[in-house]
């Protein structure tokens, strides 16, 4: 029961965070997140869609953790890196999306994107059934490197954001803004929702005890 209780949860956070992401990207000239700038990019530059890239790149850093330390993946990290891609394609291809009207409410827009996406990431990280494609790589590489995970992530998604800025990906104001926003959402509900599973997860293992005793 708990299991499926945790990939239902996992499977909803990634419909959030995909939904959030699919927002931001509506109102792109004001800036995305730097993940976000480099598929956008490969997406103009060298078509296919912006999921597909998504899911490719993923799959090159869950290739790349393979090597450096395959502690951090899982069967939710190999679901994270394919379904994020194929519901950003499916929110954009339905094209139920506020547009962009470029006014103040744009900036509405993109808020209430990052907010999405702040907590579907805390939610689906919440559920422990493995990490994201980027955290798993970051979080390898600070193993290996015994450097913080908080320096390796202002490495790595500065190194993005050069290439996507190179590629001619879309930066502004947010795409600098994203973090400070998103972080504290993303934090929060995870650290609140993986209470509650736990909880969840000591009661039901103490009912079983209980059966297995009466």
């Amino acid at each position: 029961m708990i299991i499926a209780l945790r990939w239902l949860v996992f499977f909803l956070g990634l419909m959030l965070f995909s939904l959030g992401i699919s927002i931001s990207i509506q109102v792109q000239y004001l800036g995305i997140h730097p993940w976000d700038v480099l598929n956008v990019a490969l997406y103009e530059k060298f078509g296919l869609s912006i999921g597909s890239w998504a899911i490719l790149i993923s799959i090159l850093l869950i290739i790349i953790s393979w090597f450096l330390d395959k502690r951090y993946i899982k069967l939710g990290t190999f679901l994270n890196a394919v379904l994020i891609g194929a519901f950003v394609d499916i929110y954009l291809f339905l094209d139920f999306l506020p547009k962009a009207t470029h006014s103040w409410i744009d900036y509405l827009i993109i808020i209430i994107g990052i907010v999405i996406m702040g907590l579907g990431g805390g939610i689906y990280n919440a559920a422990g059934v493995g990490s994201g494609p980027r955290d798993g790589f970051m979080l390898s590489i600070s193993d290996k490197t015994s450097t913080s995970v908080g320096k390796v992530r202002i490495i790595t998604e500065s190194i993005v954001l050069v290439i996507g800025f190179m590629l001619g990906g879309p930066v502004f104001l947010f795409t600098f803004l994203f973090t400070f926003i998103q972080s504290p959402i993303f934090q929060y509900t995870y650290e609140r929702l993986k209470k509650w599973i736990r909880k969840l997860d000591e009661l039901y293992r103490h009912k079983q005890i209980s059966k297995m005793r009466a």
